[in-house]
């Protein structure tokens, strides 16, 4: 708790003022506990209060000192009246909101002073916010209080029904032309689409705006400002419904928040019945685009708490926490303040321990979001414009690096709440820096990369038919360990068994040809004879083709054939690929290394590896050594690494049926691995290998990461 009595009272304990006579009060409750609410009608500004602090602020008169306003809420509420320290920073945040009167001259010129510094500050707010920056244009209340009677209609329990009805209509098309509709999808950001995507992007985004707007005007408020936000330097409609917040009942600012999505919604189904109802043309692909931004925006954008955009709002509102980013910041300010700065008048915004973790998380969930959003949308700019990305990159370096730091320095040089510990503020602010920066430029951290593979065995011998024929049994499981001349297969061909019959009848005729021949003492002899030996070799060849009918092993090993018992009863040409038959004892992972890790594989020393299959990923795989293809190559050892069957290395789109041409250059590793009892290594199986490298401090390891991104996107 602050302290009773303050150096600095002297300065206030004189002073007359009041509330503006404009100033409204409302009463609100926020988890339990009644707040009071002021709120300014012309600046649109809102200031909550707790019951005591209110209890101070009314007692405020021109005829009346703040010492003596003070004197009377301490002889009534002894336990609960704010101290000094308090009421100096309750008046002073009055003060800027522009909520207090002077009975002085003066009072008009610093309240002008006040103004001006106000707009200064919203102006670098913009700047600072580049990505997001807004200009009003004009004031819509006029406008929604006139067509208020006819709209504001379907913002009833009439109009939730027909919302759910066609919500739900349309939810059924969407799933009934899914297919239809995820095939348009791929072209919807082709340069042929982009006008219609945007059109409807506008429309949306403004009949969105146009939905915050009326459920507030219909609950009571007030919207006077209607702009344009440049989002991501795209214009955008965007209205001021922060009225809303007056609100006594959390479900009218809850329905606030979620107005926009509800319209979004609505015009999706609206959409969707449009476009499957139309031909390909205009009004075809604008009801997609229409559908595709109202769908997709709502549930990726809109919904998401963790910035600031109308999901944040309504979890805010459910939680009952207003203010929720500014207090998860003023939180994370107190721990780090009663923590290590020793301040013992610092308080937590929250209420209780839960709403602090809450807090707590939404803080840095939030931060980490927005950092991770904010490099993901720079990235994407500067692929298309690298100059507009590069003067976003250097705004957003300013204002989340530059600006924090000029901030913090400034708060440990001057704030008043460090003015006991300033001294151990600084102390503990400079170990800290000092700390990180040795943790993260000096102390080795273990170091490693990994590279996809797939392992093949280094023994194999392809098992194939010599005959053709029709599949009739299996004679061997595939997976089984085999021995040489073991059967593994049984195909049958009638073909074969009446050429068989007809060359033996044949032979038989020769034969007894021959023995006429022989009796008589003919000339004939002689060429029945080779006829004869022609007609043996060829029973020899068919009898031996046979023979081949019983498909066999080669060779010791594992029998692998995955598709074998699919293809009983299915006729294989001669030469078919059936399977393989492997060395469970000698297999090699051969593991594709990107660019990114060249550098690591060839000029670093690997110091160990492990591979690890899918499936079985908590079993490692020793391995023994390993050998670097030298050259860069772009065909996979298998189609089962590349994105076309699910694999992680991308692949060319065009021209590659097989799905095994890359598109960026890759080094080849073969890598021995030792036999386990634990993992199946089976020939085909897919995994990951993990070179194991010198520890290195960490930033190092991002300097070179974002250098190769750099060099890698943007060739600089």
């Amino acid at each position: 708790m602050d302290k009773t009595f303050s150096e600095s009272w002297y300065r206030v304990a004189n002073q007359r003022i009041c509330l503006r006579p404009v100033v409204r009060t409302r009463r609100q409750n926020f988890r339990g506990e009644r707040w009071i609410v002021l709120e300014n009608p012309f600046s649109n500004q809102y200031f909550r209060l707790r019951p005591a602090a209110y209890e101070l602020v009314s007692r405020l008169r021109p005829d009346r000192t703040v010492e003596e306003a003070w004197q009377q809420c301490i002889e009534r509420f002894p336990d609960a009246a704010p101290s000094q320290e308090a009421v100096i920073q309750l008046l002073s945040q009055l003060y800027y909101a522009n909520l207090l009167q002077y009975d002085l001259a003066a009072d008009s010129a610093q309240l002008f002073e006040r103004y001006k510094k106000r707009k200064q500050r919203e102006i670098g707010f913009r700047f600072l916010n580049i990505m997001f920056m807004r200009f009003p244009l004009l004031d819509p209340d006029r406008f929604l209080a006139r067509t208020l009677p006819v709209v504001g209609k379907a913002i009833s329990v009439f109009g939730a029904v027909t919302w759910l009805l066609v919500i739900a209509w349309g939810l059924k098309m969407a799933v009934d032309n899914f297919g239809a509709l995820r095939a348009q999808g791929q072209g919807v950001l082709a340069l042929n689409n982009l006008f219609l995507l945007y059109l409807g992007m506008v429309f949306v985004k403004a009949c969105h705006e146009f939905g915050h707007a009326y459920f507030c005007r219909r609950f009571g408020g007030e919207v006077h400002v209607m702009g344009i936000m440049f989002m991501i330097f795209t214009p955008m409609p965007y209205v001021d419904a922060t009225s809303a917040w007056s609100f006594r009942e959390r479900w009218k600012r809850v329905l606030v928040g979620s107005a926009g999505m509800i319209v979004e919604l609505f015009l999706a189904s609206i959409a969707v019945f449009i476009w499957s109802r139309t031909g390909p043309g205009v009004v075809h692909s604008l009801a997609y685009n229409i559908m595709f931004v109202a769908s997709v925006s709502t549930l990726i954008f809109n919904i998401n708490p963790l910035m600031r955009f109308d999901g944040y709002y309504i979890l805010s509102d459910l939680l009952e926490i207003p203010n929720l980013n500014q207090r998860a910041t003023q939180q994370l300010r107190h721990w780090a303040e009663s923590g290590f700065f020793g301040v013992k008048n610092s308080e937590s915004p929250a209420g209780s321990r839960r709403e602090a973790a809450w807090l707590a998380v939404f803080g840095i969930a939030s931060g980490i979001y927005r950092v991770v959003v904010f490099s993901g949308v720079l990235l994407f700019v500067a692929d298309r414009f690298l100059i507009i990305g590069i003067i976003m990159a250097a705004v957003c370096l300013v204002s989340w690096a530059v600006v924090p730091v000029v901030r913090y320095v400034k708060y440990l040089a001057s704030s008043p709440r460090l003015d006991r510990v300033r001294n151990r503020a600084i102390g503990v602010s400079a170990a800290l820096a000092f700390f990180f920066v040795i943790l993260l430029a000096v102390v080795p951290f273990p170091c490693s990369f990994r590279a996809p593979g797939i392992a093949l065995a280094s023994q194999r011998v392809e098992v194939a038919n010599a005959t053709a024929g029709e599949v009739q049994s299996l004679l061997t499981p595939a997976d089984s360990l085999v021995s040489r001349g073991q059967p593994l297969l049984r195909l049958k061909n009638p073909e074969l068994d009446l050429q068989i019959a007809a060359t033996q009848g044949h032979l038989a005729e020769l034969n007894a040809r021959l023995l006429a021949a022989m009796d008589k003492d003919s000339a004939d002899i002689e060429p029945l004879e080779r006829l004869r030996d022609s007609v043996s070799e060829q029973l020899a060849k068919l009898d031996g083709d046979a023979s081949n009918l019983v498909v066999r092993a080669s060779q010791n090993g594992v029998w692998v054939a995955p598709d074998v018992d699919n293809q009983v009863g299915s006729w294989l040409n001669r030469g078919s690929d059936i399977g393989l038959l492997v060395n469970p004892a000698a297999f090699d992972f051969v593991a594709t290394v990107s660019e990114d890790n060249v550098n690591d594989l060839f000029n670093r020393q690997i110091r160990g590896a492990a591979v690890r299959l899918w499936g079985q990923t908590g079993d490692a795989l020793a391995v023994s050594h390993w050998k670097i293809i030298p050259g860069g190559q772009d065909v996979l050892p298998s189609a089962a690494l590349g994105w076309a069957a699910g694999g992680v290395v991308p692949v060319a789109g065009e021209n590659n049926t097989n799905g095994v041409k890359t598109i960026e250059p890759f080094f080849e590793v073969r890598a021995r691995l030792d036999p386990a009892r634990n993992v199946a290594l089976l020939d085909g199986r897919s995994g990951e290998i993990r070179f194991k490298l010198p520890p290195e401090p960490l930033l190092p390891r991002w300097v070179r990461s974002l250098w190769q991104l750099l060099q890698k996107r943007y060739e600089i």
